[in-house]
């Protein structure tokens, strides 16, 4: 017999996620975002996505199974988002999670969403080689990490961003450009039909003391393009948006990369795993793909459709940690909105303070 089903639930941001996985296999999964409900706001509104989660958590765990072609009494341990993200967006999904676990008399584990990005790679290329350098690039996080055993080993950063994230300087940029949200795929359709070296953005943290080698900045690029904008606004000419989204692009694809095959070169590792939204930018994946076989690195990126927020790479984790061994979570285990990313577990207690199991 093989291991149980897992129901995997993502509610941390504006998309509510519902996934089955068994044995590293994608059975079915779905997924209802309030992205245009937000839209008019130029970015997320903690209280209506909050609001969104609640009448889509239900339907969107009925769709996932009806994918799979399954029913709840098949489901044989339910893995949620714990942390980090928005406060009231998790809560729901943690509830949600809680009350289908203890309905149907299963495990519930919960899970960083973070690592819930670099296992979602493992749902399209198999098992994550040990060790691999992931580069996780989303709205809210930049961060290179090396990976040894998802579900057991403690998770090494190597670098971080220091200030806003590659996602995040995106989306800014792009409402300076008046481009709309969300801004990284506004960006990068507009980047097509522009010249990237038309401008000279500059790469950020690329040269300077050795200990920031594998950290990231962002906030300088996103200024540096707005100053860029103002200046044309400022002498009356119009603005080469075009061309200015394809020098942002390739800026930011250039550090994110570079920074990336240097990383897998220092540590000796084969392989580099690309993850989280910004995965999906079209400019970042070639680069990658350039740059890494250049290097004798094997790239992972996996498909569009797992690189944003879902419910498939939670059930990926929970898979992972059934399959381990790993201690379910404890029946209070709360929320971390702002929890870092030490084990892709992660149990905090009601007090707040977090424990990864």
């Amino acid at each position: 017999m093989g291991s149980p089903v897992v129901l995997g639930i993502e509610s941390s941001c504006d998309e509510t996620g519902a996934g089955l996985v068994r044995d590293g296999r994608l059975l079915g999964h779905a997924v209802a975002s309030s992205m245009a409900e937000h839209a008019r706001f130029g970015g997320v509104v903690p209280e209506i996505a909050a609001r969104a989660h609640v009448h889509a958590l239900t339907p969107v765990v009925h769709s996932a199974l009806a994918d799979a072609g399954l029913r709840a009494s098949d489901i044989g341990a339910v893995a949620v988002t714990t942390g980090p993200g928005l406060s009231g967006a998790l809560q729901v999904g943690l509830a949600g999670a809680k009350g289908l676990a203890y309905a149907l008399g299963v495990p519930l584990y919960g899970v960083h969403h973070l690592a819930g990005h670099v296992a979602a790679d493992t749902l399209a290329h198999g098992p994550l080689p040990d060790p691999c350098v992931v580069l996780i690039v989303s709205g809210g996080h930049t961060s290179l990490l090396l990976v040894r055993d998802l579900a057991r080993d403690p998770i090494a950063h190597l670098g971080d961003t220091l200030d806003d994230a590659a996602g995040e300087c995106f989306d800014k940029v792009a409402r300076v450009f008046g481009l709309p949200y969300p801004g990284g795929p506004a960006i990068d359709r507009t980047a097509r039909e522009g010249d990237p070296r038309a401008v000279h953005f500059p790469r950020p943290l690329t040269a300077g003391p050795p200990e920031k080698r594998f950290t990231f900045s962002f906030s300088g690029l996103k200024t540096a393009a707005a100053r860029w904008a103002e200046s044309h606004h400022a002498a009356g000419r119009p603005l080469p948006v075009a061309d200015g989204a394809a020098a942002l692009q390739e800026a930011v694809a250039d550090v994110l990369t570079r920074k990336a095959v240097a990383a897998c070169t220092e540590h000796g590792v084969g392989t580099l795993v690309v993850v989280g939204g910004v995965a999906a930018n079209s400019r970042v994946r070639s680069l990658a793909e350039e740059r890494c076989a250049a290097a004798g690195i094997t790239l992972r990126v996996p498909p569009l459709r797992l690189c944003t927020d879902n419910g498939a790479m939670i059930a990926a984790v929970g898979d992972l940690l059934v399959r381990a061994g790993a201690a379910p979570a404890p029946l209070d285990v709360s929320i971390d909105p702002s929890a870092p990313l030490e084990y892709a577990a992660l149990h905090p207690v009601a007090a707040g303070r977090a424990q990864a199991a």
